[in-house]
């Protein structure tokens, strides 16, 4: 009888352990992204992605009505939320579904099965948002998709899935990694853009750096906003004298792509999106503004949208191993 109990208890441990939720997901409010369905992928051992984008699908789903689900990277073992582990984001199928796809992974090693998730998607020239090591999004050991790798050489996919598909891959630090921080700049012939609607320069602050990138950015790309390095940390720190910005590279800009022939797709990229950038409500207003873009949804760009922080946000500082362990995606659901 004692071990027909212990035999039952495993068993519903098991199976309670099995079912546990993998991702989060965020109901959409009432709003006008109504019925849209946004999935965001997380998966960077740095910039705290997982925290990033758990609180722009709360944004997005308590003060505009989007259905939202966060993908992250995944400790099989524990079920516990581990941008250290690489090649496991549970979920992926849910692009099946996806109106919108925002990405901010970091040198993925994603099995094929997860992989074709974004090549299926990338086929249907649905919209995509990519945050700043979005453009080194994968470092796939994978043949069938080794096009998707960050130093692809595969024709017409040169720079892999950041060059191709948001505009460029990872090429270097341009500010000082940790002592420079970044202040927005608009682009003065892109201040009528939609994207830009309300959005005021001096207000896209972060704490992490500018990315370089080669100039000009490819394709059809358009930058909306430059990245002004300051010589501090601080967003009251005078700008640093010399090339750094001259000229500025650009943080955020727009571009198109094309997989399958006739079927292109929106993009939105930025470099910026660390946790602590996202405190800037300059950047929140711009990736809000990003996603009713990239579903075409222009008309609903207000000056004044709500892009204020839903419940507590606690951004924690940029670094490799500063993720706070031992969190479940159910942790972070609005309960």
């Amino acid at each position: 009888m004692q071990r027909l109990i212990l035999v039952c208890a495993f068993v519903f441990t098991s199976s309670s352990f099995a079912d546990e939720a993998l991702w989060a997901t965020f109901p959409g409010k009432e709003g006008p992204g109504k019925g849209k369905k946004v999935v965001l992928v997380s998966g960077d051992e740095e910039y705290r992605s997982e925290e990033v984008l758990t609180q722009l699908a709360k944004i997005l789903s308590q003060h505009h009505g989007f259905d939202c689900v966060v993908l992250y990277a995944i400790d099989p073992k524990t079920n516990t939320i581990n941008p250290n582990v690489t090649n496991n984001i549970p979920g992926l199928s849910q692009l099946e579904k996806a109106d919108l796809m925002i990405l901010f992974t970091r040198f993925r090693r994603l099995p094929d099965d997860q992989l074709k998730y974004f090549d299926d998607y990338l086929k249907t020239g649905k919209p995509i948002i990519g945050l700043r090591t979005a453009t080194h999004a994968f470092n796939t050991p994978s043949k069938e998709f080794a096009n998707f790798h960050w130093q692809s050489k595969a024709k017409g996919w040169e720079g892999g899935f950041g060059k191709a598909i948001l505009g460029e891959t990872w090429v270097a630090h341009h500010g000082n990694h940790g002592r420079e921080a970044t202040k927005g700049v608009l682009v003065a012939e892109q201040k009528d853009h939609p994207i830009l609607r309300g959005v005021k320069g001096e207000e896209i602050f972060g704490p992490t750096d500018v990315y370089r990138v080669n100039l000009p950015l490819p394709g059809d790309s358009t930058p909306l906003v430059l990245g002004q390095v300051l010589t501090g940390m601080k967003i009251t720190d005078p700008a640093v004298d010399g090339p750094k910005n001259s000229p500025m590279m650009p943080i955020a800009w727009t571009k198109s792509y094309e997989v399958v022939p006739g079927k292109k797709g929106k993009v939105f990229t930025t470099t910026m999106g660390a946790s602590e950038d996202l405190l800037s409500v300059g950047l929140r207003r711009l990736l809000v503004n990003a996603t009713f873009w990239s579903l075409g949804m222009d008309e609903t760009i207000k000056p004044d949208l709500n892009v204020s922080i839903v419940g507590e946000f606690k951004a924690t500082p940029f670094g490799n191993n500063k993720f706070v362990p031992n969190v479940k995606p159910a942790d972070l659901m609005i309960k």
